[in-house]
């Protein structure tokens, strides 16, 4: 499932901000390391475990990534569903391409 968010991503013209990664590592790996992020891990279960449409509500305790949150708006238009995300700060629901918070942080 990430492998296909990957591919769908690279065609669809998100484009991955790896400069939330601070590691000393090359871009590649950086791009790589933020396709295994938590929340992502997390809602590719959620799509293979729940039938098509049905909500997906993630939550964690740490802010979630600038990446990370332009991610799920972009897997949120290849879903088609509702993705709701409670990080430490506000609840981000994902519809369309679109999150609640309007890109706030």
């Amino acid at each position: 499932m990430l492998e296909w968010f990957h591919l769908k991503s690279k065609g669809g013209g998100y484009v991955p901000n790896s400069d939330v990664v601070l590691l000393d590592v090359d871009d590649d790996e950086k791009i790589r390391l933020l396709w295994l992020h938590s929340e992502r891990l997390a809602l590719a279960f959620a799509l293979l475990r729940t039938p098509p449409g049905s909500p997906i509500r993630i939550i964690k305790n740490l802010q979630i990534c600038l990446d990370c949150h332009a991610a799920i708006k972009f897997i949120s238009t290849l879903v088609q569903g509702e993705i709701v995300t409670r990080d430490i700060n506000r609840f981000h629901h994902f519809q369309n391409g679109a999150c609640s918070c309007g890109d706030y942080w």
